[in-house]
């Protein structure tokens, strides 16, 4: 079974007869568009028979049963990312901005509006979890791996959501990082 067509029948297990399933170039350019109503599959993943297209191609249809089922993490994290953008955008500009001026808190005030990437990372991390788990449960449930392949699948789905604490911890060296030379720069002047 094809990573499409595991997905294609996660959805309709499930009910979910709104959502389409695409493929789309590049590598890790898996996810799910709820917007759009939308899985957005890379080849090795929508062609692929393996336990990771599988794997991951149940994940995006965890997130399509997240978005059906109202699951609150999700719309937040949705709601969000418009804000999160322009914070991201705005805050190296600010940070940039204050020490070349010698503002000590308009850098501050840039670095608060960095500080949005990782409230929307930190609310990622449960929406990214509970997609796992319910991709864990859905492929046991429909059969869809041999009982040998689930433990290479928990284990696929795991490792992918660790990513996601990888990022987190990723985002808040890069704030401490961005504080001790604000930090810096305030006690030169």
């Amino acid at each position: 079974m094809t990573g499409r067509e595991a997905a294609e029948r996660l959805l309709h297990a499930n009910g979910i007869y709104d959502v389409t399933v695409q493929h789309v170039a590049g590598n890790l350019t898996d996810h799910y568009d709820p917007s759009r109503k939308i899985i957005r599959l890379s080849t090795d993943i929508y062609n692929g028979t393996s336990i990771a297209s599988v794997a991951v191609a149940a994940h995006e249809c965890g997130h399509a049963i997240q978005d059906k089922e109202g699951y609150k993490p999700l719309k937040i994290r949705s709601s969000i990312v418009p804000v999160v953008n322009l914070c991201n955008r705005l805050g190296y500009f600010v940070i940039f901005l204050g020490l070349i001026l010698g503002y000590f808190n308009l850098a501050i005030f840039g670095l608060i509006l960095m500080s949005a990437i990782l409230i929307f990372q930190l609310v990622t991390l449960p929406v990214e979890f509970n997609a796992s788990n319910r991709a864990k449960k859905q492929i046991d449930k429909l059969n869809i791996i041999e009982k040998e392949e689930q433990n290479g699948v928990s284990n696929m789905l795991t490792a992918a959501a660790m990513t996601y604490v990888a990022s987190v911890i990723n985002t808040i060296l890069q704030l401490l990082r961005m504080l001790l030379i604000i930090l810096d720069r305030d006690r030169r002047e």
